[in-house]
């Protein structure tokens, strides 16, 4: 096993010591609640354990939580659930493990065991067209198989207008909710895109009822929620709601407001069931113990389907599925009105985590829940935190060495379990030195945007897998020299220490040079590890700015631990959150943001940040030059992307200023200059709204006007 190292100089260890003391005297007390309820076969957590567990959740969902939440959480045999907040406001009822919520497009995941049951009975085959079990579909230019829409690769539409498909409030049929979109034209050709869609899992809804001669609740009922052990699981039907069912609600300028009425029986198979926290942790283990379907069915649904020109798709048959800081991930989320759900598991470590709350639109607040739960339970406490690379040619490296980690952790361990299978190793040597050429910086910096490209492609089937490949052997080289157990410190080390600790088991075992890396690559890690080390120390990854009351001190701690570090734990979201709380003087959130700005000069939300602080107070221009530093970044075009910065602009205050600035970076993105031309008209310039219309225009996506002039709207 690897030796501890101390890297902190005396002075660095007296001021750490004062921030851990503060820091523990912070920690909330849990307060006293009653037994949970648990899934069946399970056990409470040691109370410890579920002190931990509740105590990081309370600090994430300290001025967040805006309605309703219940948690569960499955390691093994043992569990914890709790409720946070109130299934209904006016009411004053407080949410519980035993509330029942909308589950959205988790459904989904048991719309995919009742058809892979029914694979498994011989009735279906996965490559039988679809227009076999629901002929009323119409003949497409290209046939749809069952399995293709199993993974989204049918080419079936998604909502074409959301707005008005969320506010179906007709019960439906299972005619009558095929009659929504059957006759609508595919949108690729089935296999050559993931093209994510609830309709298309209106299909297997009703080749599960025509196949199995039972209406789908039913079948569901008797096939998956009865041997799962889910109470109180069932399809959504208003009129069988209990009233431990929570009440909907979403976020408008004026705060929470009851949600928007919609009947589900208008997308049952993709997004209608509803269920608690227990019924989704009991799914969960039957799962993993194979109760629902065959072991070899289960693989099969947990391993990413591919395109026809051989890129993965991260979703396999009813769940999405991808490697989260070495981690393999099978889990799915859901998002509709009165709700948000996420369902994780993690086969490998026999873990199961359900969140469900009644508020819309909260897929980041559940999805920091899950990661700071599974620091709890995997990673020692440990904080994890991305990490920050000054240059841009460091931040493309590092992505490409923490791609290799997160894979062949991942992937190793599964197969470990027995749970997936390994791509072939193939052409070993030819592996690592093709990810040498990768990994190469001086070939990154010469072009980083193009280098982050070839990184991001060098996992999938068309690439020859060649990270996956290249990170399993470094796991199995690593589990060999020191043990299987040296795998678990590295989710919270980083992928640096697993580099580095790879090049000493090569050591230890002899391993061929050309199992080595090039000398450049080896450089690169030796220049790279021993700042990570320092700034990524154990004493640092338990603390949490939030619940540190010597904030100046804790920053200047990690100020001087930054300092000529080419990488180390990105802490600017945190510091963000701090300088965004209600309560926070505008002098000490800009403080707040200089530091942020300082300490992580390319992290692109705090250019961003400080860039809307410039707007807010009125100097476009500045924040001009912020946002071209941040689209500037390898991860600037896809971090503020056309959709990106429309969602950004949606707040009030920002949405003039920050639409200016976004056609300047995306001159040809026709929805930005939509959206700039009705907030120009909104605060009475009609001339630059007009102008802004007739960019849309040249763009194809407006017809020309008529010949006669517009006529101007009055000014206010």
């Amino acid at each position: 096993m690897r030796q501890s190292r101390t890297w902190f100089s005396p002075g660095l260890w007296v001021a750490l010591g004062v921030l851990l003391s503060t820091a523990v005297a912070a920690q909330p007390r849990a307060a006293k609640v009653a037994p949970a309820q648990l899934p069946p076969g399970t056990q409470a957590f040691p109370p410890e354990v579920a002190r931990a567990l509740e105590a990081r959740l309370r600090e994430e969902l300290e001025g967040r939580l805006l309605g309703g939440l219940s948690v569960g959480i499955v390691k093994g045999d043992l569990a914890w659930t709790g409720g946070f907040g109130f299934r209904d406001l006016e009411k004053r009822l407080r949410a519980t493990p035993r509330t029942t919520y909308r589950l959205a497009s988790i459904t989904k995941s048991f719309t995919a065991i009742c058809v892979l049951q029914l694979v498994e009975a011989g009735t279906v085959s996965l490559d039988d067209d679809i227009r076999k079990w629901v002929p009323e579909f119409p003949e497409k230019p290209w046939p749809v198989t069952v399995r293709q829409l199993l993974g989204h690769l049918g080419g079936v539409s998604h909502y074409k207008e959301p707005s008005k498909e969320n506010r179906v409030t007709k019960r439906m049929n299972t005619a009558e909710a095929l009659g929504l979109f059957k006759d609508w034209p595919l949108v690729v050709e089935p296999g050559t895109e993931f093209t994510y869609t609830s309709y298309g899992y209106n299909l297997l809804w009703a080749l599960v009822e025509r196949a199995s001669g039972m209406p789908f609740g039913k079948y569901l009922q008797q096939n998956v929620f009865a041997p799962a052990g889910m109470t109180h699981a069932a399809l959504d039907d208003f009129r069988t709601r209990d009233a431990w069912h929570a009440a909907g609600y979403r976020l408008t300028s004026g705060g929470l407001a009851r949600s928007h009425l919609l009947d589900v029986s208008s997308r049952f198979g993709g997004g209608g069931g509803r269920a608690s926290v227990v019924d989704l942790l009991a799914f969960g283990r039957a799962v993993m113990a194979h109760t629902l379907v065959k072991p070899e069915t289960t693989r099969m649904m947990h391993v990413s389907m591919e395109t026809r020109d051989g890129r993965l798709t991260d979703y396999g048959m009813g769940f999405a599925t991808y490697p989260l800081r070495g981690h393999y991930v099978v889990a799915h989320a859901g998002g509709q009105p009165e709700t948000s759900t996420f369902l994780l598991l993690l086969p490998a470590e026999r873990v199961v985590i359900a969140l469900e709350t009644n508020v819309e639109d909260q897929a980041d607040l559940l999805k920091d829940l899950y990661g700071s739960l599974l620091e709890v339970l995997l990673e020692g406490g440990s904080r994890r935190r991305p990490a920050h690379a000054t240059e841009p040619a460091d931040e493309v490296l590092h992505e490409g060495l923490f791609r290799i980690f997160s894979y062949g952790r991942a992937f190793y361990t599964n197969h470990r379990a027995g749970l997936g299978a390994l791509p072939e190793p193939g052409d070993l040597p030819g592996a690592f030195a093709e990810a040498s050429r990768l990994l190469s910086r001086e070939s990154i910096a010469a072009d980083p945007r193009a280098a982050q490209k070839l990184v991001r492609q060098a996992h999938h089937p068309h690439a020859g897998r060649l990270f996956i490949r290249v990170g399993v052997q470094m796991a199995e080289r690593i589990a060999s020299a020191f043990g299987p157990e040296a795998l678990a410190a590295y989710p919270a080390e980083g992928a640096l220490p697993f580099f580095e600790d790879y090049l000493r088991a090569c050591e230890k075992e002899k391993c061929p040079a050309e199992l080595r890396f090039s000398p450049a690559v080896r450089a690169d890690i030796a220049r790279l590890v021993g700042p990570w080390r320092k700034a990524n120390a154990p004493e640092l990854r338990t603390v949490s700015l939030r619940k540190v009351p010597e904030l100046p001190l804790a920053l200047e701690t990690l100020e001087r631990v930054f300092q000529a570090a080419p990488v180390h734990p990105d802490y600017s979201e945190e510091v963000l959150a701090l300088a965004k709380a209600p309560r926070t003087p505008p002098e000490r959130a800009m403080r707040l943001l200089d530091w942020a700005l300082k300490n992580h000069p390319g992290s692109i939300p705090t250019l961003l940040a400080r860039g809307d602080a410039f707007i807010l107070a009125g100097d476009t221009e500045a924040a001009e030059l912020l946002y071209r530093r941040a689209f500037e970044r390898p991860s600037g075009p896809e971090a503020m992307a056309p959709e990106k910065l429309l969602a950004r602009a949606k707040q009030p205050q920002l949405g003039l200023g920050l639409l200016q600035i976004a056609v300047k970076l995306h001159p040809g993105a026709p929805a930005l200059w939509r959206a700039l031309a009705a907030r120009e008209q909104e605060v009475g310039n009609t001339a630059a709204a007009e102008a802004a219309l007739e960019r849309v225009r040249e763009l194809g996506e407006l017809p020309p006007p008529p010949t006669d002039s517009l006529q101007a709207a009055p000014t206010p």
